[in-house]
């Protein structure tokens, strides 16, 4: 799955969430192919991938919040922008249970601002929306496939799945070129949210800590390689301009690997050369048991596969977090 720079190369493009995990990654991989960037920030964020990597010398900084609809607008017009990536979101599924009016201000509200404000500018060829698996809510069928209802529960779900059908109806409706990503959960270098299970689980054992299981470590997850992520989010751009019957679908992207999250603990622990074992504490509430994605739709329809494997990923990711934090190779 190679990167089609004749397609990127000057290309007027607007990442939301360009501060966040995913954004930091996909705005370094769109530089990298020649596109010209504009990227609404509302909070400075010094250890994001966007501020610490200097990637902000680089591309068109606009400061304000995804709600302005004006300056949403502003920006698409004035920069004649052509593709729009939909990342902006509150992430984190603890924040969301306990803080679930601002979720829902940033994940619902900020999609509809950000649709209608590409409704109404003419440049918009491709608006790529981030939903996520949370939108399917807890279903009995597995792995989970595009053609099942978005039936989320709790704060951060609910939010994913009316963001999800907000972009369907602005397709249906107004014929937005629009096309929804549903993704595992994100993992790789420059994830600073520590409460997540795999930058907590490195940076306690690098620290000679054992890692900790806010769950009882039988929960199934998709754990999913950022840079797979930000490669997946470009492909479907492009497609989207070759198959323009793309618009108005969603599409799973997953390595079709279930882990507990146990499972995923341990092989960290391998990657690092640890003997630590991890403290299971059995408290998580309001989180789904069992969750995993098809990709076959990808596959078959973008022609997609991963370009790394778990242990790749895992290596990688590893290293990042040793350079980050300051450990040396051989210090366990």
């Amino acid at each position: 799955m190679t990167v089609n720079n004749s397609f990127w190369l000057d290309r007027p493009v607007l990442v939301t969430g360009a501060s966040g995990f995913l954004g930091g990654w996909l705005v370094r991989r769109l530089l990298a192919a020649g596109a010209d960037l504009v990227c609404p920030v509302r909070d400075w964020v010094p250890g994001s991938q966007l501020i610490r990597s200097g990637l902000t010398e680089k591309v068109n900084l606009v400061r304000g919040d995804i709600t302005d609809q004006a300056l949403l607008e502003r920006t698409l017009g004035e920069y004649e922008v052509k593709t729009v990536f939909h990342l902006a979101a509150q992430t984190i599924v603890t924040i969301a249970n306990r803080n679930p009016v601002s979720t829902f201000e940033s994940n619902i509200r900020g999609t509809w601002t950000l649709l209608e404000a590409c409704r109404r500018s003419p440049s918009v060829e491709q608006v790529i929306v981030a939903s996520s698996d949370k939108a399917y809510g807890e279903q009995e069928t597995l792995p989970y496939h595009e053609g099942l209802p978005l039936q989320g529960a709790y704060p951060y779900d609910v939010s994913k799945a009316c963001s999800d059908l907000i972009a369907q109806s602005y397709y249906a409706t107004y014929g937005v070129p629009v096309v929804i990503t549903r993704c595992g959960n994100f993992y790789g270098g420059g994830d600073l949210n520590w409460n997540r299970i795999v930058p907590g689980t490195i940076r306690a054992v690098l620290r000679g800590q054992r890692p900790l299981i806010r769950s009882d470590g039988q929960y199934i997850r998709d754990y999913f390689y950022i840079e797979d992520g930000a490669a997946a989010y470009m492909l479907l751009a492009e497609k989207l301009t070759e198959i323009p019957d793309l618009a108005g679908e969603a599409f799973n992207f997953s390595n079709e690997i279930q882990l507990t999250v146990l499972d995923l603990v341990e092989a960290i622990l391998k990657v690092i050369g640890s003997e630590l074992d991890p403290d299971v504490r059995g408290e998580a509430k309001h989180e789904i048991r069992r969750q995993y994605l098809s990709a076959e739709k990808a596959r078959l329809r973008l022609g997609w596969s991963p370009l790394f494997s778990l242990e790749e990923a895992l290596e990688r990711t590893v290293q990042w977090y040793r350079e980050y934090l300051g450990y040396p190779e051989d210090d366990h």
